[in-house]
């Protein structure tokens, strides 16, 4: 299967466990990567036939700033959520980290799962 990735998309928000990091402003790092059959996209070289990169950024960053979560996982969930809004993808991974929280660490969630909406090319 074919992949297309979104890496290092940094957003400034609101979130964390404490009342103290969901009251300041800290960054946070997404990676995407979305399995998607491209093989239309390759042979036609049109838009239409390809999930478009711009429009999914748009989406999870408006996630990451316009709600608030204590966990990193329920983030990630969500952002997940908005890549399988596509029913041609197959399956994705999300990674959302938090690169300033820890001094000498990065803490980071990734999840890895399967489209329950995909629509194969059967």
């Amino acid at each position: 299967m074919d992949r297309i990735a979104l890496r290092g998309v940094r957003v400034r928000a609101h979130h964390g466990a404490s009342e103290q990091e969901r009251t300041r402003e800290q960054t946070f790092e997404i990676d995407i990567v979305a399995e998607i059959d491209l093989s239309e996209a390759a042979a036609s070289d049109e838009l239409a036939a390809t999930l478009h990169y711009a429009h999914l950024y748009d989406r999870i960053t408006n996630v990451v700033r316009e709600r608030s979560y204590a966990l990193l996982e329920r983030l990630a969930s969500d952002l997940m959520n908005e890549v399988f809004a596509d029913p041609r993808v197959a399956r994705a991974e999300v990674t959302v980290s938090k690169p300033a929280l820890l001094d000498g660490a990065t803490p980071s969630v990734t999840l890895s799962r399967p489209n329950p909406r995909y629509r194969g090319n059967g």
